[in-house]
């Protein structure tokens, strides 16, 4: 009776591995010879580690990541691209989210960049770090629809309260007034304070002319001025563009199982 109310505490109180493991101990004989402080470490340990993993998954669910199945090992280094893999293997230990520091990837299309992004956005999750990957038009139509309606300080802080910030599609249309107005909001807030990824087709000497599409170059230089100085950069280049291979083709579907 004691070891059922015993039990039953620990699921009220939300310790359900805990409450898990205690009944196998109860259920296993050659618990007996083990003491009491082993047993209950045996126990915390099962809670911590279930726990922990929860964690880890409510944290990969709400980055939304583009592919999230994508790793640091599962990057190709053999596919006709040039790639620091030094600066890669640095980057993925996640240093420079504690130092509020940016990564800018660059590189064609299919060059494998939100791939390589995902693949960063899922190191910072294993450390336990807050992750959100959103295409930069997504972004602008949600930021630019809450202006209209008054509520763009409680709508900001979703992109702005993520550690990690991955913003796909960098400046892949050209950018008017408003939306530069607001993209500033946003990385003003951000900088010094948590690191974004700009993943982008376009080299980064092309963004200042793709910030706003009007004549007033005040925006541009805010933004530009804000993550320049403190991010580090990663351009995808093509050695042989006879040999380069899509890395849709090679992260996708085996042609063979496709028909």
């Amino acid at each position: 009776m004691i070891n059922e109310s015993t039990n039953n505490k620990l699921i009220e109180m939300h310790f359900t591995a805990m409450a898990d493991a205690f009944r196998i101990q109860l259920d296993d004989k050659s618990m007996k010879d083990v003491s009491f402080d082993d047993r209950f470490g045996m126990l915390v340990d099962v809670e911590y580690t279930s726990r922990k993993n929860n964690r880890l998954k409510r944290l990969i669910r709400n980055a939304e990541l583009e592919q999230p199945d994508a790793c640091i090992a599962g990057i190709d280094y053999k596919s006709g691209r040039r790639l620091n893999k030094q600066l890669i293997s640095r980057l993925a230990g996640c240093e420079y989210i504690a130092e509020n520091r940016n990564i800018f990837i660059t590189g064609a299309t299919g060059s494998g960049k939100t791939y390589m992004a995902c693949a960063f956005g899922m190191e910072a999750c294993k450390q336990y770090f807050s992750v959100k990957y959103v295409r930069l038009p997504d972004l602008l139509v949600d930021l630019q629809a809450v202006r209209d309606e008054g509520d763009f300080p409680s709508v900001l802080k979703k992109y702005n309260n993520p550690t990690l910030l991955i913003l796909d599609e960098w400046l892949l249309i050209r950018l008017n007034e408003s939306e530069a107005r607001n993209l500033f909001e946003l990385i003003h807030k951000r900088r010094k304070k948590a690191s974004t990824i700009f993943c982008s087709q376009f080299r980064e000497e092309d963004w200042y002319d793709r910030l706003c599409d009007s004549q007033e170059n005040t925006l541009a230089d805010a933004i530009m001025d804000r993550i320049s100085y403190d991010s580090y950069k990663i351009n995808i280049e093509s050695i042989d563009q006879t040999k380069d291979i899509s890395m849709r083709e090679v992260y996708g579907l085996d042609p063979a199982q496709s028909e």
